[in-house]
């Protein structure tokens, strides 16, 4: 670009702002808004939904009044007829536009919602994160080590102690041979208490007739004997 170029482009680019005011500055001086705050969008986006809603109803009502039209004039009046039907039709085209234009409405408020609750929801996590940046400003993982060493020796010095508590004191006995010694014992016990059972009556003993002889009358027979001894035995085994 030439120097004469530039110096005409200078010039009239001057000269233009000298006689336009520029717009992003208000009559009182101040810097006006680049847009409206997502909420504020928001709720003319539903305003204008009520205001088509409205006149949805609007036209539906029209809709019915121009076929009741249609029907009572019908072969009486067809020129009226015609006319409420035409009526009905642009009605009909206009409820469809609505219908539409309320889809891309009801979009954009969504959208706009989303984009407003994912910014609020960044934000909180913005200040959570300058929170915990701001705890761990204060802590030094050296220190945290050596903290983390202390509670692990305390630890096992307790259990040390614990341990140290709970020893027996004094002479320590294999319990092996203490129930070697406890079976000995009861054996004794036994066999004392069968030297103690009285002698039962030979009344209550059976009796079997047996052929009297005169050798068997003077000395009792050694199996005679032998049965008696078990008998007391079993009579000792029953206590």
């Amino acid at each position: 670009m030439s120097k004469i170029s530039k110096l005409f482009k200078g010039s009239s680019s001057s000269s233009s702002s000298s006689h336009y005011p520029s717009s992003s500055k208000s009559k009182h001086g101040h810097r006006s808004r680049t847009g409206p705050t997502p909420q504020e969008a928001i709720h003319k986006l539903r305003e204008t939904e009520a205001m088509l809603a409205k006149k949805q109803d609007f036209l539906e009502n029209k809709i019915e009044q121009e076929i009741m039209i249609a029907k009572k004039n019908g072969l009486k009046n067809k020129r009226v007829a015609l006319q409420a039907l035409k009526r009905k039709k642009r009605f009909e085209q206009q409820l469809t536009q609505i219908d539409g234009t309320l889809s891309t409405i009801e979009f954009q408020r969504e959208a706009l919602e989303n984009a407003n609750t994912n910014t609020e929801v960044l934000k909180t996590m913005g200040y959570a994160a300058k929170a915990i940046k701001g705890v761990h400003q204060n802590m030094d993982l050296d220190k945290i080590d050596s903290l983390m060493q202390d509670i692990t020796e305390s630890q096992e010095v307790a259990q040390e102690i614990c341990d140290a508590i709970s020893r027996p004191f004094g002479d320590t006995f294999d319990e092996d041979e203490l129930l070697a010694e406890l079976a000995e014992l009861e054996l004794e016990e036994s066999m004392t208490n069968m030297g103690r059972v009285p002698s039962v009556p030979a009344s209550k003993l059976p009796t079997s007739k047996l052929p009297s002889t005169r050798p068997s009358q003077r000395t009792p027979s050694k199996k005679r004997v032998e049965d008696d001894d078990d008998m007391q035995m079993l009579a000792a085994w029953a206590m």
